[in-house]
């Protein structure tokens, strides 16, 4: 403490305009501009000073950083700032949780009754205890899997009911009801309120948790809180939450802080919104853009549907003027002739196939009748049978006293044989 009062400038003169307590009275007060004037020709006198803490905010604003140094055994802390040019000859890698050492300044901004430090210099001096906390956590969660996508629930588009868990009267709650409805004027919500910080806030918000995942009405649940330190934001970091909202049933969205927030609820969530705002948008369509892309479809349909009616009346136009279809009689006529050919040429060709027929038929009857036994005898020869239909070839056949059946040219007669005649003509019987 020696040599930091001695860098402020202890023990020099006094201003003249400085506001001193018996310079005003409720009678004679002074204004707050030289209230102001006062403070921070007080503060200007005071000197650098190396200070080291644990980032807990940090920023980037218009090519500025605007951040928070917490102290590393206690919870005190102060607010800094870094201008451009001094951001350009600092470390790239300077980030929330980091402890480091810095060069500061205390600076009191009259306009606004602003006190800060601004940093003219800073280095690393390694990850600070919470931070190397939470990164071990992280590395934990996510070798169980809790981080792994596949596990993650879809988002319905349109969801019946949105349950929301966020501080009591809090402006996270106001810019989601504010967008949402702006988006989707018939969306519902069902909000539990619940500490966004402080000891209470893990319980209140699993309570909240519980309550809604409970709900069958519920489609999703979003958990949000506006930005804030990060120290603001442990208990979004805390496990017992991260592993609830891991085991709940409905999907969950994690709205939590700013952009460059990034709580460990938010590699757990289904969905991961990087403001209130975003979650919002992204939980509702808009109706407008649900009509508008409507009535694009409706349009590109009718548009589909009529080039597609366009192109089929040209193609039977096509068709219809082709010569076959416009004058179908025309084909016909030039087959009239063909068919007409072929008609005589078939008469002609089955007349002379039936002449050569008849001609062949008879010259087979002649054939027929030629070698036919009934021409022999007609000649006057005879067939003689036996009884049992056997043609008597021999005379040894039919001895004397068999009866034969006699066939000739005009029907058959019964006889019976004498038995056979010698060389004199004379029968055996007759012998």
């Amino acid at each position: 403490m020696t040599e930091f009062r001695a860098q402020t400038g202890a023990g020099e003169a006094p201003d003249p305009d400085a506001v001193h307590p018996r310079d005003s009275s409720a009678q004679a007060p002074t204004s707050v501009a030289r209230l102001g004037d006062t403070i921070r020709g007080f503060v200007e006198k005071w000197g650098f000073v190396w200070v080291e803490g644990e980032v807990t905010s940090w920023n980037a604003r218009g090519g500025n950083v605007f951040g928070r140094m917490k102290d590393l055994h206690t919870d005190a802390s102060i607010s800094f700032r870094v201008w451009s040019k001094t951001l350009q000859r600092l470390p790239s890698d300077l980030k929330v949780g980091d402890r480091v050492v810095a060069c500061v300044k205390a600076d009191y901004f009259v306009r606004q009754g602003d006190f800060s430090f601004t940093v003219s210099a800073m280095r690393h001096l390694g990850l600070g205890d919470q931070l190397e906390r939470l990164e071990r956590l992280r590395a934990q969660l996510r070798s169980e899997g809790l981080f792994d996508p596949a596990r993650k629930k879809p988002i319905p588009f349109l969801p019946r009911l949105i349950g929301l868990v966020t501080g009591e009267r809090s402006d996270a709650e106001k810019d989601i009801h504010r967008n949402a409805e702006l988006r989707w004027p018939r969306v519902r919500f069902r909000t539990v309120h619940a500490a966004v910080q402080g000891d209470r806030c893990v319980p209140e918000t699993m309570a909240a948790l519980a309550a809604l995942d409970a709900d069958p009405e519920v489609d999703v649940i979003v958990i949000a809180r506006g930005g804030g330190d990060s120290q603001h934001l442990l208990g979004f970091s805390d496990e017992r939450l991260v592993r609830a909202v891991a085991a709940a049933r409905t999907p969950v969205v994690s709205a939590i802080g700013h952009e460059n927030d990034h709580p460990l609820l938010d590699d757990v969530a289904d969905l991961r919104a990087s403001t209130p705002t975003d979650a919002a948008k992204r939980l509702v369509p808009d109706v407008a853009e649900q009509r508008a892309m409507v009535s694009q479809l409706r349009s590109r349909l009718t548009t589909r549907l009529t080039q597609r009616v366009a192109h089929d009346i040209s193609q039977l136009e096509q068709l219809r003027s082709r010569p076959v279809l416009r004058a179908p009689e025309t084909m016909l006529r030039g087959r009239e002739h063909e068919l007409f050919v072929l008609v005589s040429r078939g008469r002609e060709t089955s007349t002379r196939a039936v002449e050569a027929g008849a001609r062949r038929v008879d010259e087979l009857r002649a054939s027929l009748r030629a070698l036919s036994p009934a021409s022999t005898l007609a000649r006057g020869y005879a067939i003689a049978h036996l009884d049992g239909g056997a043609i008597v070839r021999d005379a040894e056949q039919a001895p004397a006293g068999a009866a034969v059946v006699v066939t000739v040219a005009r029907g058959s007669f019964a006889a019976r044989s004498e038995g056979r005649l010698d060389e004199t003509g004379r029968s055996e019987a007759e012998n």
